[in-house]
């Protein structure tokens, strides 16, 4: 795991991400500066390969398919589309809101959107958790570790952020492995959803921008 200065070493607890579904170690990925920009007053944020743009309720039958897979639907489960719908209705509504929310992950070389990323308000928690979730066919690509890269080089830069999470629930080592080549460190357990989890977080401080 990465050091973090500003958090107290936990011991290492094989864990998953809710929002994470990336079940492969990723490999190495393009150490390139993402770009930033706006387009019709919406959030973009690119890399070579992906471009992340928000979530909206026009998504729907997009976010079911999706999640219409046992192996991806095992740590973040699946959705009919009334349960979809009202998910991307709270993502649309937190975007407006807060400024941020959750992003469809697209390949900037045929558009086709291959997954999710982005960040989360919990209410609860008083925390903004990042999360990514992608289609079984295209895990082992570095996909998720890129695109959370982004996230957070956003989050922290633009956003002006100072820490964000990722809650991992016990048993998704592979997110948990995205989450250490990505700076993240444990803070402490909790429940999630109902279920256990790892609390992973990440000082802007320490974050190693692209």
């Amino acid at each position: 795991m990465a050091a973090n200065s500003r958090l107290a070493a936990a011991a290492h607890v094989p864990s998953t991400n809710p929002a994470g579904a990336d079940i492969r170690p990723a490999q190495s990925v393009p150490d390139d500066t993402p770009t930033m920009h706006t387009e019709d007053l919406t959030t973009v944020l690119t890399t070579p390969r992906l471009r992340l743009r928000p979530l909206t309720e026009a998504d729907t039958d997009w976010w079911v398919r999706l999640h219409d897979d046992d192996e991806v639907n095992r740590f973040v489960g699946a959705y009919t589309r009334e349960q979809a719908a009202a998910r991307l209705h709270d993502i649309q509504r937190q975007w407006a809101e807060r400024g941020h929310g959750l992003c469809a992950v697209e390949l900037t070389r045929t558009g086709e959107a291959i997954g999710r990323c982005g960040l989360n308000w919990w209410e609860q928690f008083g925390e903004t958790e990042i999360g990514w979730t992608f289609a079984r066919r295209h895990w082992g690509n570095g996909y998720a570790a890129e695109a959370a890269r982004t996230v957070l080089a956003w989050g922290f830069g633009t956003l002006g952020l100072t820490r964000i999470t990722a809650m991992i629930h016990h048993g998704n080592e592979a997110s948990t492995a995205v989450a250490r080549r990505l700076g993240f460190a444990p803070l402490r357990e909790d429940v999630v959803l109902g279920r256990p989890c790892t609390v992973h977080a990440l000082d802007r401080d320490d974050f190693a921008a692209p």
